[in-house]
């Protein structure tokens, strides 16, 4: 139904949006006569657009960044809203210190498991991307819906499940997508999911003056805009020697899967060089984030704990979406360097919130900075070097099963994070340095 719907898209009068991203103008739909010349052409490139001359991608790029946002932006709300969400249900509180036992973590796993699962299984799936897509859209409503109507925190949990849903086949499809178009849309894809961060957390912490519920219905409006984005502004790709190889891939993914398959699991230890930086720095920096943030408590400041929480959030995403930024203008080959770099702040967070030694907030304020400029700069190198690095054949799979490393190292966090958010709650409430 939803690849009917892109097709016949191509029959409407696009021309208005011309003067900024370019002519839209389509042919109508063609018929094929098996699934593998579908896979490889239909929906994906029209026979006669193999004739078009190559533009400048400025509408894909725009779109890609435009997805990002969207794509990212309820998961990242979910996270800025984990402490309203926890201090909704009735979680224990410790007689030492201002925290429940029930951390934050616990809603990083709702959060990220989902996602986790399908980044590993859909690569091995053959690539239906309209498809993919409108259940993202669905997926994402009803997450918003589930968590604002939520009378519970299981359905709290469940609305929190769906949105992880949504953020992680829309990262691995997209990604995968990303193969037909110009490499730089990896770059604005980056910088949309870094600028989710901002948006999603800053948007949540100033709506907040509405209410929980009125909040997060109006965040309905983001499935509607990646469904505009998706099936309307983002044009459909070129011929070129690189989309020719991706549409091959597919088609074959169809006619010999079993095949496919085994050349996929060949394909992974290759991938490994970046995998593993890659799923330690975010093990590394999601373990801060839900692990020490909800228990940094300062007096000496005009904000509440609740408010130093989600404002913690809030800077975080700013570096994450400077750096997401960052790769027109430079590149860092060498991802293990920033694991090294977010260990040490694993150290500097953890004893903060044991031992209470940071004199001012803003201290921590600014390293909350530079951790997502850490996090976010592994995220979009990692990206940029699949894109530039590995053979054309191979880059839909790569940059898909990549995309599972970071999902790893985040629910290991999530897990660990629990751990020592019990732990440190069970401690003596210590003398803060003066």
């Amino acid at each position: 139904m939803f690849s009917v719907f892109r097709s016949n898209m191509d029959l409407m009068p696009f021309d208005f949006f011309a003067p900024v991203f370019g002519s839209n103008k389509r042919k109508p739909k063609y018929n094929y006569e098996s699934m593998a010349e579908y896979q490889s052409s239909d929906k994906i490139l029209p026979p006669d657009s193999r004739t078009v001359k190559k533009k400048k991608p400025w509408r894909a790029l725009i779109s890609y960044w435009i997805l990002g946002l969207c794509n990212n932006y309820g998961y990242v709300v979910m996270l800025t809203a984990a402490s309203d969400i926890i201090g909704e249900s009735e979680g224990s509180k410790s007689k030492e210190r201002n925290c429940t036992y029930m951390s934050t973590g616990a809603i990083l796993l709702a959060d990220i498991i989902p996602s986790l699962v399908v980044k590993l299984l859909a690569p091995f799936f053959p690539f239906f991307v309209n498809v993919r897509v409108a259940i993202c859209i669905l997926c994402s409503s009803a997450g918003f819906l589930l968590v604002a109507f939520s009378q519970s925190i299981t359905m709290s949990l469940l609305g929190v499940v769906a949105t992880s849903f949504c953020s992680g086949l829309g990262e691995v499809t997209y990604l995968q997508y990303s193969s037909f178009f110009d490499k730089n849309v990896v770059s604005t894809w980056s910088s949309g999911t870094g600028g989710a961060g901002v948006i999603g957390a800053l948007s949540y912490s100033l709506l907040q003056q509405l209410g929980f519920k009125t909040t997060l219905l109006v965040m309905l409006i983001v499935p509607g805009i990646m469904a505009v984005t998706f099936y309307i502004i983002l044009p459909t790709p070129e011929v070129q020697d690189d989309t020719d190889v991706q549409n091959n891939v597919n088609a074959e993914e169809i006619k010999n899967p079993k095949e496919a398959l085994k050349k996929k699991f060949k394909q992974v230890p290759s991938l490994l060089k970046y995998m593993i930086p890659f799923g330690l720095v975010y093990f590394l920096e999601y373990f801060i984030n839900q692990g020490t943030f909800e228990l940094i408590n300062f007096d000496n400041t005009f904000l509440k704990p609740s408010d130093q929480y989600r404002w913690l959030q809030v800077l975080y995403q700013v570096g994450v979406f400077f750096s997401r930024s960052s790769v027109n203008f430079f590149h860092i080959r060498y991802i293990w360097v920033m694991s090294v770099l977010q260990a040490v702040n694993v150290v500097i967070f953890t004893t903060e919130v044991i031992y209470y030694y940071m004199p001012s907030f803003w201290i921590i304020a600014v390293l909350t900075l530079w951790e997502g400029l850490l996090g976010g700069a592994a995220y979009v190198n990692t990206f940029y070097r699949i894109s530039t690095e590995v053979k054309e054949e191979h880059k839909q799979f790569s940059m898909a099963i990549t995309s599972f490393a970071d999902s790893i190292g985040i629910t290991l966090a999530g897990v660990v994070a629990i751990y020592a958010h019990n732990a440190i709650c069970s401690l003596p409430m210590p003398l803060r340095a003066s």
